[in-house]
């Protein structure tokens, strides 16, 4: 035989051997609302709604919304 054929049989058998002897990597656990730290204003603080972008010095979340359980699934966008 070749020795390269004999090269590519010992690629292809160690890349088989590799990939069934691997384990298996575990689903990692969804993330729950929760889990999430979002920084929220103190009571009796000043409460300025912004819409768009501004810098401030100190800034917070007033309401967090649309906030997503299930995965978007979409098909193809034709064009």
């Amino acid at each position: 035989m070749d020795p390269i054929t004999i090269n590519l049989v010992i690629l292809a058998a160690s890349f088989i051997l590799s990939r069934a002897l691997a384990p298996k990597p575990q689903k990692p656990k969804p993330t729950a609302f929760e889990d999430i730290d979002f920084p929220r204003c103190d009571e009796g603080d000043e409460l300025a709604a912004v819409f768009g972008q501004c810098w401030r010095k100190s800034w917070m979340v007033l309401t967090v919304g649309n906030y997503r359980t299930k995965a978007i699934k979409t098909k193809g966008s034709k064009k």
